[in-house]
């Protein structure tokens, strides 16, 4: 999904994103990745921008699999050209830092994991060099620790990106502020599409630990089903951050632990999988309904059957049929064998979902959604 843009102008874009580069615990790095390479092939110029040194990259360069996963992210972002900064340097010297690289662009675009200093000094630039500040939300903050966002003095900003309507609606109810777009997430279909791989697993799920956001939610959606179902079915899990009593409760249900696993590798392990579930924070299925996160675009993307616990998709992103979705572990159990028996249905769902993702929910269509939000504020 291209958008002609001969008659429009092309934009002069600079994002500051936690990182483009380390995907590790930075599920944002996924969507970033996509939207902007399809905002580049729109024919926008686009500055990427990021801290050389910070906790995502530095805790990834530690895996075994970091330098491999940096070295695979250049050899498939060969268009995405990373420009570090040192965020720990004086403000004066940052400030003149960003200055020499934002004189010429028309749009910067915050990202929320950031200090709030980086927004203060942006927002002197912006009232220094003319060009649009806004700032893009992708989490739970301002529903958790509102406090924390309004560090940021967005009554500032010339508006707000909030990747789903209940985050919207916050935005405009809770801090008083007009100029807020939904922009949901999406997938990069460039990456995650389906492949032919031999079936190694029958229920895998790629997601992380979370501070106790959802380690009741893991035992039941899937460590529950995992021990009932030991012996007759293989489950795996992905992700970082979890902890020895967590790691022990996944060898105690018979789940195999895969560790890190680089985001660009996520197609191939879904694909040799069977089935594939979707667990969400809990501020996401109670505080903030309406908002799947990228991890369900990217496994129905990829083509793979999928079963999601509770979340409510207020916004109506999917239809009825593209995936399935329980309240319970019990319900969880009774679908996963369900599908595992019926490959003809899983195969079916699968490509329902996947031609949901295509007609509506691709980083093409998110990067033609921020251009036409870019031009209504140029207007």
């Amino acid at each position: 999904m291209r958008t002609d843009l001969s008659n429009q102008p092309k934009l002069h874009l600079a994002y500051f994103a936690h990182s483009f580069r380390s995907d590790w615990n930075n599920g944002n790095a996924h969507f970033l990745r996509g939207l902007m390479r399809a905002m580049g092939a729109m024919g926008h110029e686009v500055k990427l921008l990021e801290p050389a040194s910070e906790w995502s990259i530095d805790n990834l360069r530690q895996e075994a699999a970091g330098q491999s996963a940096l070295d695979e992210f250049a050899r498939i972002y060969p268009d995405l050209h990373i420009d570090t900064y040192a965020s720990a340097q004086a403000d004066d010297l940052l400030c003149a830092c960003l200055r020499e690289k934002l004189h010429d662009v028309d749009f910067v675009i915050l990202h929320e994991w950031h200090p709030p200093v980086l927004a203060q000094l942006l927002l002197q630039l912006r009232d220094e060099l003319g060009f649009r500040l806004l700032f893009h939300d992708t989490h739970h903050r301002a529903s958790s620790s509102p406090e924390q966002i309004a560090l940021f003095g967005l009554e500032r900003f010339d508006g707000i990106l909030a990747f789903g309507e209940v985050l919207r609606n916050l935005y405009r109810e809770r801090f008083g502020l007009e100029r807020v777009w939904t922009l949901h997430e999406a997938a990069d279909v460039s990456v995650f599409h389906p492949q032919t791989a031999e079936r190694t697993e029958d229920v895998v799920w790629i997601g992380n630990w979370g501070d106790e956001e959802r380690s009741a939610e893991i035992e039941e959606f899937f460590l529950r089903p995992a021990t009932a179902l030991a012996g007759i079915h293989r489950f795996a899990i992905y992700g970082v951050r979890y902890p020895p009593e967590g790691l022990a409760a996944l060898a105690q249900a018979g789940v195999r632990y895969g560790g890190y696993l680089p985001n660009l590798q996520a197609p191939c392990v879904y694909r040799s999988s069977r089935l594939t579930v979707h667990i969400p924070r809990r501020q996401y299925s109670s505080a903030m309904p309406g908002i799947p996160t990228i991890r369900v675009f990217e496994a129905l993307a990829s083509g793979i059957p999928l079963i999601s616990a509770p979340w409510s998709d207020t916004e109506q992103l999917f239809r009825a049929g593209d995936f399935l979705f329980v309240t319970n572990g019990e319900q969880m159990q009774t679908a996963i064998t369900h599908l595992l028996r019926n490959p003809d249905q899983a195969e079916d769902q699968a490509a329902r979902g996947l031609e949901t993702i295509l007609a509506r929910h691709t980083c093409d269509h998110r990067a033609q959604e921020l251009t036409q939000i870019c031009q209504e504020l140029l207007a």
